[in-house]
């Protein structure tokens, strides 16, 4: 008889695996350390320790990814730390506690719905929420726009070593392209392990990947830039090999849908466009594949647009839609945010309440700072950095260790050198230890307490260890208390936008391609239309779709498996909770797993229609049969406690 440890207690053990970051943790050592040393021999020991926060703010946010993305990953974060800091600063100068906590809170609210909307948004509403924290209760000589700028000033240096520094991969072609160029090779890497798989167990997990590898070059490519369209020869053929990509992996998607067997050759055409993209050289001779089916034949076709956009380079379209203000209204003010937003102002506002009590009543002694227990807290009740639970338990343990780690070093080392160099080494493990959070909290922990004792503070090792369990229980405590609304959230919101995505992207398939529309689909996809069906449009065939509605199609494939993603990203997440919190989104994985069908059964649909002008009979049958079953589970959603949109696919 097996055992299996519970999901909240086996999602606290796992940690990521990988290579280590040699690049990044060169910019580690020489982010806060040196920062806090020029500050020290300036004799402005204080804004280097603001300054050093931010750089060790930045380093958490300094993942792998392209120099584009990095801007908007470290940048826009460290801009809402900014400010941040000043208002907890100026606020915390001029207001009473009770004032203080109220704002504190309102800060909170807002920050948590922001964090809704994605990765970046969340890292600017922890950093807005942790500066705030620090600014209202580290009592500086300084004011709070000085503090701001010294704050930004030191997340912009990583930054700039970000920008600045060479990385594997850069010296190929340009310097500017480090994490792109081999983005998008994965892409094409990708793309030939699907079709290995094809027929096989494993073609599921191929085609999770090979999305997976989609939307990380998508992001390495669409980071922000000076104009608005790509400015250099090399920058523009890596731009047209990612959207030659598209079309290959749409065939190979059809090939898995139909689960048979392809020649083994197939896949030696996108490994070599994948060396091609690494060695940045030309492709040479392609295999042919067979034409025998028509994703084979689509796949064929692929490889030869691939090879012709390979020489000649021209840019190409890379199929993502721009955020809008009110996509962004609707996450932040949607089930998601909602939950999320009230959540971390509980948490949040009643950390604070809990420091400032405690502050006023002179629990603290010698220790002034108060900050320890809300900026704790911030990092507890993130629900995008894990299940609660392990999130607690992870804190606990890495503020223990970290907390009795310093101790140590604190009775030997030297002041203030001694604790400068551990800043520079604990700076250089970040990169390494966020692959687990308890890692991370402990080499944080390390990095905080040395920063403040070179500010001028005790040694306070003790005081952290008890602040951060008070923090866990407060968290524990708030995290499981009734919410106003449905639970469960921040899932219904992402399946909410999958079911959309899936949606737009059948319809688009088949009507807005002047496809026929067979007389089983008709209903569930065009109930809300005023167009008439035609007579027998089963049997109809229609011209080849134009380049824009192609690229349109795969505008919104994209989409869609980016959305499943997320929710699936996020269903796994409520699923580690527990059992209190997890039974709001039972039923869920259901769900995602008949949109990947229809979408995938979509994309199978394309090729065919692209090949004959027809839809396959087992094509109609398969995407009746998953329309139903969504209208089934839609049906019992109050027994899966996730209430999707009321949208034809789910009619």
């Amino acid at each position: 008889m097996s055992f299996a440890l519970p999901p909240w207690l086996a999602h606290a053990l796992r940690a990521q695996r990988g290579p280590i970051p040699w690049n990044a943790v060169v910019r580690g050592a020489l982010s806060a350390g040196p920062i806090l040393l020029v500050a020290v021999l300036a004799d402005r020991t204080s804004l280097g320790v603001v300054a050093a926060i931010a750089a060790m703010l930045a380093g958490i946010n300094d993942r792998p990814g392209s120099r584009r993305v990095s801007v908007k990953r470290i940048g826009v974060p460290a801009l809402a730390g900014a400010v941040g800091m000043f208002l907890g600063t100026t606020a915390g100068e001029h207001i009473g506690a009770v004032p203080l906590t109220v704002l504190l809170t309102l800060v909170g609210l807002v920050a948590g719905g922001v964090s809704a909307v994605g990765p970046v948004a969340s890292g600017a509403g922890t950093q807005l929420l942790v500066a705030s924290a620090i600014g209202a209760g580290m009592p500086l000589p300084e004011g709070g726009g000085l503090r701001a700028v010294v704050y930004l000033g030191g997340a912009c240096w990583l930054l700039a070593l970000r920008l600045v520094l060479p990385t594997p991969g850069a010296l190929v072609g340009d310097f500017r392209f480090d994490g792109e160029r081999e983005a998008v090779a994965e892409v094409y890497e990708a793309v030939a392990a699907l079709l290995d798989a094809v027929g096989s167990e494993n073609a599921t997990a191929r085609r999770v990947a090979l999305t997976a590898a989609l939307d990380h070059a998508q992001d390495a490519l669409t980071g922000p830039r000076l104009r608005r369209y790509a400015s250099s020869a090399a920058e523009r053929r890596l731009h047209a090999q990612y959207a030659a990509a598209l079309p290959l992996a749409e065939a190979a998607t059809a090939l898995a849908w139909a689960e048979e067997a392809v020649p083994g050759r197939a896949s030696a055409g996108p490994r070599r466009l994948a060396v091609a993209v690494r060695e940045n050289t030309h492709t040479g001779p392609l295999p042919a594949p067979a034409r025998s089916a028509p994703a084979l034949r689509a796949l064929d076709d692929a490889l030869l647009r691939a090879a012709e956009a390979f020489d000649r380079g021209r840019g190409g379209d890379l199929h993502k839609r721009r955020l809008t203000v009110r996509g962004v209204l609707r996450s932040v003010f949607g089930a998601g945010g909602r939950e999320y937003g009230l959540r971390v102002a509980l948490c949040f506002g009643a950390s604070v309440a809990v420091a400032q009590a405690l502050h006023h009543s002179h629990w603290y002694g010698e220790h002034q700072h108060w900050y320890w227990l809300p900026a704790t807290t911030v990092f507890l009740v993130k629900p995008d950095l894990g299940p609660l639970v392990s999130r607690v338990l992870c804190r606990a343990a890495g503020t223990v260790l970290g907390a009795l780690v310093f101790a140590g070093f604190a009775l030997v080392l030297p002041r203030p050198e001694g604790l400068i160099a551990l800043v520079a080494v604990s700076g250089a493990l970040i990169p390494v230890a966020t692959r687990h959070f308890a890692a991370q909290t402990a080499v944080v922990t390390v990095l905080v307490l040395a920063l403040v004792m070179v500010g001028g503070e005790p040694q306070a090792s003790a005081g952290r260890i008890t602040e951060t369990l008070l923090a866990c229980a407060i968290v524990l405590i708030v995290g499981h208390l009734p919410m106003p609304g449905q639970r469960g959230g921040g899932v219904r919101s992402r399946l909410a936008a999958a079911s959309g995505a899936a949606e737009a992207y059948l319809t688009h398939v088949l009507r807005e391609t002047e496809r026929p529309v067979p007389r089983e689909l008709a209903r569930p996809v065009l109930r809300q239309t005023a167009r008439p069906v035609p007579r027998g449009a089963a049997s109809v065939v229609r011209d080849t779709p134009t380049d824009d509605a192609r690229a349109r199609r795969w505008t919104l494939r994209r989409e869609a498996y980016r959305a499943l993603a997320e929710a699936r990203t996020a269903i796994a997440l409520a699923a580690a909770e527990l059992p209190a919190l997890a039974r709001h989104s039972e039923g869920s994985d259901e769900i995602v797993a008949v949109l990947e069908g229809i979408v995938d059964t979509t994309t199978a649909c394309a090729v065919h229609l692209d090949d004959s002008g027809r839809l396959a009979p087992e094509q109609v049958k398969r995407l009746t049969e998953l329309l139903h079953e969504l209208g089934r589970l839609d049906e019992g959603r109050g027994r899966v406690g996730v209430r999707l949109p009321d949208v034809p696919l789910a009619g």
